[in-house]
């Protein structure tokens, strides 16, 4: 499992992570060996980001915050606290293509249902490259959170869905 505290690290700058006692050096063009398993893609893999949702959003304060216009950018952190993680977060998943502009640094849970904006168990580098990606759970989160903000299901119902498999979310609530 990844350490919750993510280190930034520059290109060509040596990186140690501590993993059961085993310490690896990472630098630029160092091979490493994963902390987070590809194999749930196009889901996170639920040891290293399992979600963690907002406590300032609950049923009773939707119409206050997530179901406010504009209310995610309020809380959305700068991409200078989320690019560091996103670099961190492709060596923990040892992918391939390291380069940061085919990821996004995705709220597992999303901001738009509550997500934790900052906690970095709740964001991810979500790939851009495949069938089911960063760009389709964006539809995936923006029709929950309609469903939730005109009342046709629960905040919890929404929740719970896309954290069990965003690419089965819609049909799980009846929405899609």
């Amino acid at each position: 499992m990844r350490s919750l505290a993510r280190i930034p690290s520059a290109a060509g700058t040596a990186l140690a992570l501590t993993f059961s006692g085993l310490v690896l050096g990472l630098g630029a063009g160092t091979a490493h060996a994963a902390t987070c398993s590809q194999s749930y893609l196009p889901l996170p893999d639920p040891t290293c980001t399992p979600g963690v949702y907002n406590p300032d959003v609950t049923q009773s304060t939707i119409h206050s915050t997530i179901c406010v216009s504009g209310w995610t950018a309020t809380v959305r952190p700068p991409t200078s606290y989320t690019n560091p993680l996103k670099v961190k977060g492709i060596a923990d998943y040892g992918y391939a293509n390291t380069s940061t502009s085919a990821y996004e640094e995705d709220h597992f849970i999303p901001l738009e249902l509550g997500g934790s904006p900052r906690d970095p168990r709740n964001l991810w580098p979500e790939p851009y490259a495949g069938t089911k990606t960063a760009t389709t759970k964006d539809g995936v989160e923006t029709k929950l959170k309609n469903a939730v903000c005109d009342g046709r299901i629960t905040l919890s119902a929404a929740r719970t869905a896309i954290k069990n498999n965003w690419t089965t979310a819609l049909s799980v609530t009846g929405i899609g």
